[in-house]
């Protein structure tokens, strides 16, 4: 069984972006479920579908599964809700832990948020200076609200 224990915070400022080269996402839901949601995402050279369960605690159940590039582009156009989401992300290695900083354009232009996944979701960690209020439970922040 696959689990994700995720924190968010919004970001402040810009010096994030001279600490990694960003990768394109796309992304498209198959539904607005509050208990589950589907999700098909496209990057530079692959795509995944993504089951994820609903967020107690910071945690929630997630498998993910790689699929054909082809196959994604389909179902995003046939099955998925519009608009796309479409951010670039940046992969940040900060005193031990990964910071995974994404830069929404089109729509969500102007919004930045940065996850930390942890195996435990009272794990302690370090927030850099860039890292501003937490959002972790906020559903306005949710991908699939955006």
């Amino acid at each position: 069984m696959g689990k994700e224990i995720e924190r968010k915070f919004l970001v402040k400022g810009s010096t994030f972006k001279k600490l990694a080269k960003p990768e394109y996402y796309r992304q498209a839901y198959f539904n607005t479920n509050p208990d589950f949601t589907i999700r098909i995402r496209i990057t530079d050279d692959k795509a995944f579908l993504t089951i994820k369960g609903k967020t107690y605690n910071a945690t929630r159940l997630e498998y993910e599964y790689e699929i054909p590039i082809a196959d994604a582009e389909e179902m995003i156009e046939k099955f998925c809700r519009k608009p796309q989401i479409e951010k670039n992300r940046y992969k940040i290695n900060f005193k031990g832990f990964l910071w995974e900083v994404d830069e929404f354009l089109g729509k969500n232009k102007g919004l930045v948020i940065a996850e930390i996944e942890l195996a435990d979701p009272a794990e302690k960690f370090a927030k850099p200076g860039w890292v501003g209020e937490e959002v972790t439970g906020n559903p306005d922040y949710y991908n699939v609200n955006l």
